[in-house]
C-alpha cells in the first residue's frame, strides 16, 4: 500500500515581503546548467490583478503563477535522472510521493485535481522561511517528514507529475505563510524592478530562451523534439534532404522570427514568419531543403541562425552549426 503524506496546496497570490535584509539564500535546486540542460520557463507573476507580469515588467510568466519554473531541455534528460537540490538549508515538513509521471496532455479534465503539485515536498527553514518542490519523479524523493537537510542536499529527481506538460521543477517560496518572489524579495505589490534576489548567484533575465536547436533530415514535430532534444535527430549528410530547427520560449505577442540556414555556398533556406498575434509559451520553428543538389551538398560548414526581434529590437539571437 502507498503511504501519502499531503502537501500544502499551492498559494496562488504572491504577496510582497517587508523590506529590509532577507535572511536567506538560495542555492539553485536543480543539477543543471541554465541554458545547456535546463531554462526557466516561467517566473512568479507579481501583478496583483488579472494580468500577469514577472519582476522585470515582462510576460515570462502567466496568471497566479507563484514560483518559478525550471524547464529540463527534453524528456531525455528526465530520464537519465536530473537531481532537485534542497535550495538552504532545513528540516523536511511534508512529503507526497506516488503520483503518476504523465504529461496532462494525456489527461482526461480534472484528473491532476488536488493533485497539481504532483510529487513533492516542503522545507521549513529558519525564521519562517519555507519552500516548495513541485513535479518530481515518482519514487524518486530521498527524504522523509522531519529530516535535516543542507543546500545542495539531493531531494529526488526532476519528474512530470502533476500540472505539467513538460518536465520542470516548480519551486515556490514562502516567508511566513506568503509567497514571495525570489527574484524580488521585498518589492511593493505591483512594482517592477524592486526588492532583492534571494539567490546566492542570480541567472540573468532573458526575453526569451532556444531550448533546443539542431537539424535533421527532415520536417520536425514538437512531440518529437520535447521527447529527444536534438542529439537523437537523423543527422543530415551531403546525400541527404538537410534541415534546421529551433524551439524557443517566452514569444510574446508581436514577435518576429526568423531562421536563416546558410552553407560554403550561401543562402540554402530561410523563414520569416509573420509577427505573433498572441504570446507564445514555446515555439517551433523550421526550415530547409528537401532536394539534393547533384552531386550532394558542397562540403564545409552550415549555419543556422535564429533572431526575435520585439519592438524593433533584437532580444534574442542563437546559432547552431555542423559539419557536411
Amino acid at each position: 500500500m502507498r503511504r501519502y503524506v499531503a502537501l500544502l496546496p499551492l498559494m496562488l497570490l504572491t504577496a510582497a515581503a517587508p523590506s529590509g535584509k532577507p535572511g536567506l539564500r538560495l542555492a539553485w535546486p536543480v543539477d543543471c546548467r541554465l541554458g545547456l540542460t535546463c531554462a526557466i520557463q516561467n517566473y512568479v507573476d507579481d501583478d496583483p490583478g488579472p494580468a500577469a507580469l514577472d519582476y522585470d515588467c515582462k510576460h515570462r510568466t502567466y496568471a497566479n503563477h507563484n514560483g518559478v519554473d525550471i524547464r529540463l531541455l527534453s524528456m531525455a534528460l528526465e530520464r537519465r535522472g536530473v537531481n532537485v537540490l534542497a535550495a538552504a538549508p532545513g528540516r523536511v515538513l511534508r512529503i507526497r510521493d506516488g503520483v503518476e509521471d504523465r504529461s496532462i496532455r494525456d489527461e482526461p479534465a480534472g484528473a491532476v485535481t488536488g493533485l497539481e503539485c504532483g510529487n513533492g515536498l516542503v522545507i521549513a527553514h529558519a525564521d519562517g522561511w519555507e519552500t516548495q518542490y513541485c513535479h518530481m519523479r515518482r519514487g524518486s524523493l530521498a527524504v522523509r517528514p522531519g529530516d535535516q537537510v543542507n543546500a545542495g542536499s539531493i531531494l529526488g529527481k526532476v519528474g512530470l507529475s502533476g500540472n505539467t506538460e513538460f518536465p520542470h521543477l516548480h519551486i515556490t517560496v514562502r516567508k511566513d505563510g506568503k509567497v514571495v518572489d525570489p527574484f524580488a524579495y521585498g518589492a511593493a505589490i505591483g512594482a517592477c524592478h524592486g526588492g532583492q534576489s534571494l539567490w546566492a548567484a542570480t541567472p540573468a533575465y532573458r526575453e526569451g530562451e532556444v531550448l533546443v536547436a539542431g537539424f535533421s533530415t527532415g520536417p520536425v514535430a514538437m512531440h518529437d523534439v520535447q521527447e529527444n532534444g536534438a542529439d537523437q535527430q537523423p543527422r543530415p549528410s551531403r546525400t541527404t534532404p538537410l534541415v534546421t530547427f529551433v524551439q524557443a520560449v517566452g514569444l510574446e505577442a508581436g514577435d518576429v522570427q526568423r531562421l536563416i540556414l546558410t552553407g560554403p555556398g550561401g543562402l540554402v533556406a530561410q523563414s520569416s514568419p509573420p509577427p505573433l498575434d498572441h504570446d507564445k509559451a514555446q515555439q517551433l520553428l523550421f526550415v530547409g531543403r528537401g532536394h539534393v543538389p547533384v552531386g550532394g551538398w558542397p562540403a564545409g560548414e552550415y549555419r543556422a541562425t535564429y533572431t526575435i526581434m520585439r519592438n524593433g529590437k533584437t532580444v534574442l539571437t542563437h546559432s547552431a552549426k555542423i559539419m557536411l
